[in-house]
């Protein structure tokens, strides 16, 4: 919704928000997980020599354990020995057993970044010569499955909880300070106090199975409860717990013995009290999210920590008020509903809510994104277009509201005492046909029939004062078309906050670029650049798209090695159903000799003793399949010395 200002004006402002920027990186705190930036040896490539250790470099500092890295032979048996260990910055190594044998080897990893999430995965390198190996699942361990959507879902419901507690108590104190009597609204502020308070112990019980073994039977683990106790999420849930213990106290005086004060310089100071503690408590449940994820680490923490707690409170502000003027619209009593004024002053908080949310989410967007390709070659950048698709849509709902508001009338109190008048005289009208029809048709015992008489009449008095409540609703055009708007706008919301969640646990933009460029899988140090290519394809079909690397060692005519790297276009490795391989020397007439190369791991496929008759200009054809009747070939040439 938005203040009272020219259409211009106003359109400018929506076109502004709509194109730049409503940015919203969330409405909890921005999040991210740590990602594999690099790694020796690196993925994919062929040493010569085995290695002594193995080590790993994430986007920020993650918590290990003894398992949390493994190193697997081709036969899935570990090789590593000791305990993983810090050895500078954030790259972590784990020492490898002497006289490990030619072959492919399985680098696992599931650790738990400073952001709160468990990150799990696998890559291979090889000694000497690929082969087949054993490739564990390691990326569903932690953070999926049963446990991990249940883990999801209390993230929902706790920023629903604090957008509903936040967002209705500022309601009632900056908007309409009669809505503290109003029982729907008493009713939607507790609630959503109840919904954060379960939540958090919800995701206090859930937190240790969430990052480490991801089986439901842990929940009840009070092992595991003890170490998540003495982690930073785990303070910060037991920080958010304490907290709102003060948020009962601040309820039960805002809805107690304040809404029983008279207007006054009395209730005018309590008001200021109840405003300031009710700040204060909010933005310390705020910073219980901020503290524990990842604004605390990697790219300006000192700012994004504040950024992120000014963000939650202006989409409380928003969000929750808004939920709060649907609830008022609705539930209030027919005889006190909410005041045009009071719409109109949210209108104006929820314009002030909405500038802070262009301000923080630019900047949020920024340091989660990066850069201006992640918006559509990340998933994080995908959903953070479809949020402000979203947005942008309740800012055009918000522009209808603030017509209808325009429009939207208080009864006078002439008005109230004829209406009044003529629900007393429906009353009596139906007193004395309720008594006509009832001496009518009683013949029974004098008392019995004035039992029955009585409870005719009570239902007759109840159906028309409801019939009554609801023409004085809907008479006032301008409230009826309000309350469409608003539960418009509140609808879209719902998606909002979804989308949202979704983002808190999705990786930034910005950590999956570079986790990307890292998985490039790397060559192997003897091989020759003219035996390497790179060849685009797009067969056409659903995620048809990617980019296949070629290396042929050495390069040379006789006897060489060939590895083919099929990955996506943000750079994942790419498993499609089938790839073939022809090589054809055509100044020679020679060909084309196939190439039967074996699928090694997720995205890669080797072949060895390829057979290259002379030297020359080679045409190397791959031909690749990514369904049942999508294929495409594509070729190159190269020189083989």
């Amino acid at each position: 919704m938005t203040r009272t200002i020219t259409p211009r004006l106003r359109n400018l402002l929506l076109l502004l928000l709509a194109v730049t920027g409503t940015l919203l990186a969330g409405a909890g705190p921005a999040s991210a997980h740590a990602a594999l930036t690099g790694s020796d040896p690196a993925q994919g490539v062929v040493v010569a020599q085995p290695p002594a250790r193995v080590s790993l470099t994430f986007s920020e500092k993650v918590a290990m354990n003894r398992d949390s890295l493994r190193v697997l032979d081709p036969q899935g048996r570990p090789v590593q020995t000791g305990t993983p260990a810090n050895v500078r910055g954030t790259t972590y190594a784990v020492d490898l057993r002497n006289g490990l044998g030619r072959g492919t080897y399985t680098v696992t990893y599931q650790v738990v970044s400073a952001d709160s999430h468990p990150v799990a995965g696998a890559y291979t390198f090889s000694v000497g010569a690929p082969s087949k190996t054993v490739v564990p699942d390691a990326a569903t361990a932690v953070g999926g499955g049963v446990v991990g959507g249940l883990y999801a879902f209390g993230r929902y419901v706790s920023y629903a909880g604090f957008i509903v507690l936040a967002g209705g108590t500022a309601f009632v104190l900056v908007c309409w300070r009669r809505g503290a009597g109003v029982r729907a609204l008493q009713r939607l502020v507790v609630g959503g106090w109840l919904a954060l308070t379960a939540a958090t112990l919800w995701l206090l019980l859930l937190r240790g199975s969430y990052t480490t073994t991801g089986t439901l039977a842990d929940v009840f683990d009070l092992g595991l409860l003890g170490q998540v106790l003495q982690t930073k999420p785990g303070a910060a849930l037991v920080s958010r717990l304490l907290l709102l213990a003060a948020a009962a106290l601040f309820i039960a005086v805002l809805f107690g013995s304040y809404q029983r004060r008279e207007e006054g310089a009395e209730k005018r100071d309590l008001t200021f009290g109840l405003g300031i503690g009710g700040a204060v408590v909010a933005a310390g449940l705020a910073t219980s999210w901020a503290a524990s994820e990842h604004a605390s680490v990697g790219l300006q923490p000192g700012i994004a920590m504040p950024v992120d707690v000014v963000h939650l409170l202006a989409v409380a502000a928003w969000l929750g008020g808004l939920t709060a003027l649907l609830v008022a619209l609705y539930r209030a009593p027919a005889a006190a509903p909410v005041e045009a004024a009071a719409v109109r002053r949210f209108s104006g908080l929820a314009f002030g809510s909405v500038l802070v949310l262009v301000v923080t989410g630019v900047y949020q967007s920024w340091r989660q994104l990066g850069s201006w390709s992640a918006f559509t070659g990340t998933r994080y950048g995908q959903l953070l277009l479809a949020k402000i698709a979203l947005v942008a849509l309740m800012v055009g709902i918000a522009s209808a509201s603030r017509r209808w508001t325009g429009r939207l009338t208080d009864r006078a109190a002439g008005s109230a005492e004829a209406e009044e008048a003529e629900a007393e005289k429906e009353s009596v009208t139906a007193s004395t046909a309720a008594g006509q029809d009832v001496n009518a048709g009683d013949e029974g015992p004098a008392d019995a029939g004035d039992a029955r008489r009585a409870a005719q009449l009570a239902r007759q008095r109840a159906a028309m004062d409801t019939a009554r409540r609801k023409r004085l609703r809907d008479g006032d055009t301008g409230r009826y078309g309000l309350r469409r708007s608003v539960l418009a706008e509140a609808a879209v919301a719902v998606v909002l906050l979804a989308v949202t969640t979704a983002l808190t646990q999705t990786e930034s933009g910005r950590t999956e670029q570079e986790a990307a460029r890292a998985a490039t899988p790397a060559r192997s140090a003897t091989t020759a650049p003219n035996g390497s290519l790179t060849l685009p394809f797009d067969t056409g079909g659903a995620d048809g798209k990617g980019v296949v690397s070629l290396d042929l060692d050495p390069a040379r005519a006789g006897t060489n090695q060939l590895h083919l790297f099929v990955r996506k276009p943000d750079g994942r490795p790419f498993d499609v159903p089938e790839v073939k391989v022809a090589l054809t020397l055509e100044a020679k007439k020679i060909g084309p000799l196939t190439v039967a190369a074996e699928h090694i791991t997720t995205g890669h496929w080797s072949a060895d003793s390829v057979q290259i008759p002379m030297a020359g200009d080679w045409k190397v054809a791959v031909t690749v399949r990514t369904s049942d009747i999508d294929e495409v070939t594509v070729s190159k040439n190269a020189q083989i010395g």
